[in-house]
Order: C-alpha cells, then structure tokens, then sequence
C-alpha cells in the first residue's frame, strides 16, 4: 500500500493491513476529512480556521487508533471484503470513531481540570494558553474552557458527518445507525455516572464497574466490533460473540488503565503520575482497596479516604500506592484482567470469525489489556 486516500476514479487498496498500516490508514482518512473541513471553515472565518486546525492537530499527534481498528476487524472478521470502493467507505466509518473519541477526551479532561493529555497539554489548558499568549480580555482560563467544550461538541458533529458521508450503502447505514445512536448515549452515560461517583463519594464496587460498562467497554470494543459486524450484515450469532468479546476485553482495557491511572509514570501514559487519586477517581482498584482496608487495617484506609481527590504529595502518594498493593487490591485487578481476558478470547475462539480477523482480534485484546501506556 503506497498511499492512504484514494487516487480520482479509484480506491486504495486495504486488504492485507496490519495494526501499523490500519492506523496510518485511518490517519489518512482523517486528513481527507479534515482537508474538506478547512475549506468551509475558511469561507467563515480565519479564527474558526485556527480552530479546526487545532482539532486537526489533537486528533492526529497520537492515539493508538485502538477503536477504529476493532471496527474494522469486526467487519474483516464478519466477512467483509479488503479491497474496492467499499473498502475505503469502511475505513471512513471506522475512522470516524477516532473523532467521537477525540470528543470525549477533550471534555474528560475539562470535566477532570486534567492539565495535559498524550504528553502535551490538554485542549482547555492549551486554548487558555492561547487567550494568555494574546492578551486578550477576560479569564484566560474560562475562555480555554469554553473553546474545549465547543470544540469537543464539534468532534462529535464531525463523527456524524464522517459517517453520513462516508460512502457506505443506504442499507449498511441502517443497519449502523442504530448502532452509532447506542454508542454515543453510552459514552455520555458512562462519563455522567463517573461524574456522580466522584461528587458521591461512591465506595460500592458495582458502580465503577457500571462506569466501565459505559464509558469504556462499550464505546472502546463492543459497539465498534458490533459496527464492523453490522456493516458486513453479520448474523445475530456472530454479533452476540462480538460484544460477549468486547465487553469483557473493554472492561479489562479499564481495568488496566485504572492501574495506570495509579502506578504508571508521566513518560508512561502521558498524564501526572497518580492523577486518578489526586483527581478522586472512584475506580474499582479504589473500591476494592477501601474493602480490603477496612477489614486488615482501618488506619491505611482512613488514610486513603482522607487524602483521595486531594492535593496530593509525593511521599503521600507512595504511601497510597504501597496501601493499594499491600491490602490485596492491585492482586485482585490482575486477576479480574486475567479472568475477563480468557473468556473473551474463548467466546472469540468458538465464535465464526473469519481466520485472519480472529488472529488479530487475539492479538490486540491482549495488547490492549497488557499495555503499560
């Protein structure tokens, strides 16, 4: 495959694509989209320009393109066919999912006042700066908020559009669209719950999970797996094994960034060290540390009731992170990781999807629950 956009009168070929040449694929999808964008921009306005040009940016410098590529496996795996013109269409519809998660991420990080994301700084942090930088009236801050939330919302208008347009069949979009509708009002479910257990205080072990339901698996593997499979006009059978496998390697992908979200390091995962505790995150890691805690030492979790959602030290944080580990919790989520992770893969296996997509969904369900970044 020499290119990535589709030459006048032809599509680019895109059988054979591993995760490397699936995610640069998507990226030229994204541009072709984008390209379109900034000529209607320009026609409005050179500061709405600036600004698509900054979500063009977000979007592209990282990610690993983790929910575009279970779409499109999902259609691979369902037998969906690697080459022609609705080839590219799927890959359009597959990429769209990378602006819906753009979407989410700018507003989980003004929702979480996160100060960066992937190694720079986060949208709201990044408009401020730029009100900063220009001296411009009013609150610097208040206005980065409110460019992040309008440019999050847009996002989400454009993952709309780049289904709407992407070239797939009338009858493969309705059968998606059902889908799409589903997914978004999970996510935005999911981030209202987390919402409510932070300002709740939630201890319970059920709502976290729930969270994860919602906000993770849901949007990250199941709906985009179900997407593929409805794209290919895959059979009931294979799209229950599809979301069995995705919610299970969904909750697992949670389950490992929760760690992450603790133990991992800035270098690591491109946000503060301990940022889910200093922004009290009500995680099951959490959870089940409160339950082992207050059974084998109510002190370690009187301290760790005390100081979540704080301002945090370091030398409080390492206590915090060695209270986790000590009373089992870190154990605990390992072996969930573990237990979720098997029977996806044997719902996978037992599953009729096609060889090739079935290799590859093994391969990247443990990548994505044995990642530390």
């Amino acid at each position: 495959m020499t290119s990535t956009r589709p030459r006048p009168g032809a599509a680019p070929r895109t059988d054979g694509l591993d995760g490397v040449g699936a995610a640069g694929a998507f990226d030229g999808a994204l541009r072709e989209f984008f390209a379109a964008r900034r000529a209607e921009a320009a026609a409005i306005s050179p500061a709405y320009t600036a600004t698509v040009a900054e979500l063009e940016s977000y979007v592209l410098r990282g990610g690993k393109r983790i929910r575009p590529t279970f779409a499109r496996l999902g259609w691979l795996g369902a037998g969906g066919n690697g080459e022609g013109p609705s080839a590219w269409a799927v890959l359009r519809t597959c990429a769209a999912l990378e602006l819906l998660h753009a979407s989410a991420l700018i507003h989980d990080d003004v929702i979480d006042a996160a100060p960066t994301r992937r190694g720079a700084a986060a949208a709201h942090v990044m408009f401020a700066d730029h009100h900063r930088a220009r001296c411009w009236s009013g609150e610097a801050d208040l206005f980065g908020t409110g460019a992040a939330i309008l440019i999050g919302d847009l996002a989400q208008a454009w993952a709309d559009d780049m289904i709407r347009t992407s070239g797939l069949p009338a009858t493969a979009q309705e059968r998606i669209a059902p889908i799409w509708s589903a997914l978004r009002t999970e996510v935005l479910c999911g981030q209202l719950l987390d919402l409510t257990a932070e300002a709740s205080a939630a201890e319970d072990i059920d709502t976290p999970l729930l969270v994860n339901h919602y906000k993770t698996a849901s949007y990250t593997v199941e709906r985009p797996l179900h997407i593929g499979a409805a794209i290919a006009g895959a059979d009931s059978e294979l799209i229950a094994a599809y979301r069995a496998f995705g919610l299970d390697i969904g909750i697992a992908f949670q389950l490992r960034d929760d760690l992450l979200g603790v133990f991992g390091t800035p270098q690591e995962t491109g946000k503060p060290s301990g940022g889910d505790l200093i922004q009290g995150k009500r995680t099951v890691l959490f959870a089940l540390a409160l339950r082992y805690a207050d059974d084998r030492d109510p002190d370690a979790a009187k301290f760790l009731r005390t100081k979540i959602g704080t301002d945090i030290t370091a030398d409080e944080l390492d206590t915090m992170r060695a209270i986790i580990t000590d009373v089992g919790a870190v154990a605990h989520v390992e072996r969930d990781i573990t237990a979720r992770t098997e029977r996806a893969l044997a719902a996978l296996e037992t599953s009729r999807t096609g060889a090739e997509a079935k290799d590859q969904l093994r391969a990247l369900a443990i990548s994505a629950t044995q990642r530390t970044s």
